[in-house]
């Protein structure tokens, strides 16, 4: 009851957008370190809840399952490794392997630990504009002698922005394959070369593109950031995040 009284007041009335990107960054780390010590039923509701928040933070529905599919798959890989390789107790034979009680409890909890940290940096970069991220980024590692907090932010900011783009051409070369049937080629082998390469050469054209383009525009690594403010509702809000990894580390 307390952790869902601490995702409501989170996610209620627009302050996880208000929330300073410092804080954001480490609730997201505490999460990820308490989900670490949770049972399997509080994991499952907690990524319940967090699925509330995320859709308060202004992610539709189905865009969510739509971006999520390929990760669904993986974990869903992540699960059958799990319950087909750990010793324990036999409930059915899938194939030549044994499906134990063991495994499915141990790949349940692997694949909800994952996908709990997932929905938690969705709804931190659904809320958090990339200049923050980039800003928050930097002020963490300018206090470390010898790391070039600028280059940093400027290199995360880019691959955050460049991911998307990388993702459309690999959907709009896979379209263009399938319509060539690419499909009626048996070798496996031969479908994946033919598919990473011209993603990788459109990629690597377009990077040098950017390049050019930031170099032509004299883009230097000290820049302006967003200015980063803390006030009492943000430590009330860090107050009610320990509250919550509390209680997943409790149950």
């Amino acid at each position: 009851m307390a952790g869902l009284t601490a995702l409501g007041y989170i996610s209620g009335s627009g302050r996880l957008h208000r929330w300073d990107p410092r804080f954001k960054i480490v609730a997201l780390i505490m999460v990820s370190l308490a989900s670490l010590g949770t049972s399997l039923p509080v994991l499952s509701g907690a990524c319940l809840l967090m699925l509330m928040v995320v859709i308060r933070a202004g992610v539709p529905p189905g865009a969510l399952m739509r971006d999520l599919k390929p990760v669904v798959l993986l974990l869903l890989f992540i699960f059958l490794a799990r319950a087909l390789v750990t010793p324990g107790e036999q409930l059915f034979v899938l194939g030549p392997w044994p499906v134990t009680r063991e495994g499915v409890i141990a790949g349940a909890a692997i694949c909800s630990r994952l996908l709990l940290v997932l929905l938690a940096g969705v709804a931190v970069m659904a809320s958090t504009r990339l200049s923050e991220i980039k800003a928050a980024v930097e002020w963490f590692l300018k206090p470390i002698p010898g790391v070039p907090e600028k280059r940093v932010g400027t290199m995360l900011s880019l691959i955050v922005r460049f991911l998307p783009h990388i993702l459309d051409q690999a959907r709009e070369t896979g379209e263009a394959q399938r319509a060539r049937g690419i499909e009626n080629r048996k070798n496996p082998f031969y479908r994946v070369i033919r598919f990473s390469i011209p993603v990788l050469r459109r990629t690597f054209l377009t990077a040098d593109q950017l390049a050019l383009a930031m170099e032509a525009r004299c883009y230097a690594d000290d820049r302006t950031d967003a200015e980063l403010v803390s006030d009492r509702s943000d430590w009330i809000l860090m107050g009610t995040t320990v509250l919550l990894c509390l209680c997943l580390l409790m149950f």
